[in-house]
């Protein structure tokens, strides 16, 4: 069990109410307050707690921790996975400022997968028995939980069809540059929180076939690589090999 999760169970967790309220924080839109009246901010403002930032490495919680709450990235990035019977480590999806995680806990009660920082990370920590009810009293807030549901089993499945190896990095840059957008960040520049290997276990290809997709699409003048550090030259190329853009 997670540190975070044992606390939290325990009700030992030293959470701060949120300082910067929801209607001030820039990642509101992407959160489960967008499109609630002022007056039902403040309600959620009410719920909305504040975990510690924590260093790379960092778990939020494990597979078969009993779930509580949902969690709000407010910065970093967190990398969610499985792990077979045999030990064998797959991931199913990255979290980044603004994203949920939890999602997948709440019909079993208990957490499937594991979630662990990829950076320096903190989370809005929602509480789901005050979220619930809530909800029940804002449609506003129901309808926002029932989207991001939606578009969490939408991701889960966008990597899923008949795609070729260069058409799934292509995707996979494409959503995580579009992503990095809608948060006001560079058009053409982001930088990779997950490592190569990671990004190959998500997209189900070796690591050492992502490097060599890489080096192809710098040397077909897609995007130029520093590192984790990717700038896109050509997103409209880049744009035509992904045959889907939100399998991130």
């Amino acid at each position: 069990m997670s540190d975070l999760s044992e606390r939290l169970q325990k009700h030992t967790i030293p959470l701060q109410h949120a300082k910067e309220k929801c209607v001030y924080c820039s990642l509101s839109h992407f959160c489960l307050s967008e499109g609630l009246a002022a007056s039902e901010m403040d309600e959620l403002d009410q719920i909305v707690e504040h975990a510690p930032t924590v260093a790379a490495g960092k778990h939020l919680f494990r597979a078969g921790d009993e779930f509580r709450a949902l969690y709000a990235v407010r910065s970093g990035c967190y990398k969610s996975y499985t792990l077979s019977e045999d030990g064998e480590e797959h991931v199913i999806g990255f979290h980044l400022p603004g994203e949920l995680a939890g999602l997948d806990a709440i019909y079993p009660g208990r957490h499937p997968s594991t979630a662990i920082a990829l950076d320096t990370s903190s989370v809005c920590v929602l509480p789901y028995d005050q979220l619930a009810e809530l909800a029940g009293r804002i449609p506003g807030l129901q309808h926002q939980v029932f989207k991001l549901l939606s578009k969490n089993l939408t991701q889960s499945h966008a990597l899923a069809g008949d795609m070729t190896a260069e058409e799934r990095l292509a995707s996979f840059l494409v959503g995580l540059l579009r992503r990095n957008q809608q948060r006001g960040y560079s058009s053409t520049r982001f930088r990779l929180a997950m490592p190569r290997r990671d990004m190959g276990n998500y997209l189900r290809l070796a690591t050492e076939t992502v490097s060599r997709i890489f080096r192809r699409f710098q040397d077909d003048g897609l995007i130029r690589v520093d590192r984790r550090e990717i700038e896109v030259l050509d997103a409209k190329r880049l744009a035509a090999l992904a045959k889907s853009a939100s399998g991130v």
